[in-house]
């Protein structure tokens, strides 16, 4: 792995001087570096300098969802062996990771080491603000960029109607840029491609919002399955079932997953607050430290909604997150949990003083 021809050819998925200095230990010890591509059932492709091989990952950590080898590691692997084994994972630079949908509380790691997260989101069907936000919520906590491709541009053919669409979601996005693209013209594709370039890119978004198609169009080939629209109702099918990295012509590397049916938040509350960031500096506006912008007097917040300054549904999709990611944390946090509880019970017992305030006057 020393060797210049090792270092370059392992340079096109992200390689870099400092992935090469956290690996060196295990280089002294014969074992080779490579990058996870794909994961299947307890096994993973991995690509390396000696090509792309097949790897066992019971070495690691099988029952933590944290743990667990994920598309986009680096890892070790053992250079001979049948079957191979995958001895360890370098420590991550940034993780995308959301709660799973079983009853205990754990995070399932989707995609490791990403630069950019390329929230796909169809023009075909109406804008579902509320997701577009709990997505972005958890690019910003992953440490990756956010980008929300807007796709199928093609499909609304009124310029009017496309620049009110884009403006929404640029409301709903502070911060993020918005591109819309569409994969059957190619409009907006050497935009998003020049974005791509700039490291490991991953591709999120609803089962049908056009992923592997668009992953097709930056990589300049049919690499993905993709399968046709419904002509009852305009939407793609489901196409991916696996997390597949792949190189492009262009530079950069892309994770293609699967349609994500349920998106919960992990941990993301420093995501949530950079989602919402125009409510969180008017929070620090607010009379009271501990404002929850529901009734209190001199919440900035609250004022703001009755200028017209933000939307109701703004600040209504700002405590729905906040409040499902205290309920995540207190479900792992036993002192969160308290602290929650306390919290409950004093809202609650300020709103029956307000209520009891407001028959007062009504009497």
């Amino acid at each position: 792995m020393t060797s210049t021809s090792a270092f370059l050819a392992l340079a096109r998925y992200g390689w870099d001087d400092a992935w090469a200095d956290e690996f060196a230990r295990y280089d002294a010890e014969g074992l080779l570096a490579g990058r996870v591509i794909r994961v299947d059932r307890g096994q993973c492709d991995v690509v390396t300098a000696d090509g792309t091989l097949r790897a066992d990952t019971a070495f690691v950590t099988p029952n933590d969802p944290m743990r667990v080898v994920c598309t986009g590691d680096w890892v070790a692997v053992e250079p001979a062996g049948n079957p191979r084994y995958v001895r360890t994972y370098l420590p991550r630079r940034t993780a995308f990771v959301r709660s799973t949908s079983s009853k205990r509380a754990e995070g399932q790691i989707l995609a490791a080491n990403v630069d950019h997260a390329i929230v796909a989101v169809p023009l075909t069907e109406d804008l579902d603000l509320g997701r577009i936000e709990r997505f972005l919520a958890l690019a910003w906590e992953s440490g990756a960029q956010p980008v929300v491709v807007l796709t199928k541009a093609d499909l609304v053919p009124d310029a009017v109607t496309l620049s009110y669409l884009v403006k929404d979601v640029e409301t709903t996005a502070p911060g993020v840029p918005v591109l819309t693209v569409s994969a059957a013209t190619g409009e907006g594709i050497d935009v998003l491609a020049v974005v791509a370039a700039g490291g490991t890119s991953v591709l999120l978004g609803q089962s049908g919002a056009g992923k592997s198609t668009l992953a097709n169009a930056l990589i300049g080939e049919d690499a993905m399955e993709v399968q046709a629209t419904r002509d009852v109702d305009g939407k793609g099918r489901h196409t991916t079932t696996t997390r597949n990295l792949l190189a492009l012509p262009g530079g950069g590397v892309l994770i293609d997953t699967p349609g994500l049916r349920g998106v919960g938040l992990w941990d993301a509350q420093t995501g949530v607050g950079q989602v919402f960031a125009e409510i969180e500096e008017l929070a620090g506006r607010c009379r009271f430290q501990d404002c929850a912008h529901v009734a209190e007097p001199g919440c900035a917040v609250l004022a703001a909604v009755d200028s017209g300054d933000l939307s109701e549904r703004r600040l209504d999709s700002y405590r729905k997150l906040m409040r499902e990611n205290q309920w995540i944390v207190a479900k792992t946090d036993a002192r969160a949990r308290a602290e929650l509880r306390r919290d409950w019970k004093r809202k609650g017992a300020e709103g029956k003083a307000a209520m009891e305030a407001k028959r007062g006057r009504w009497a």
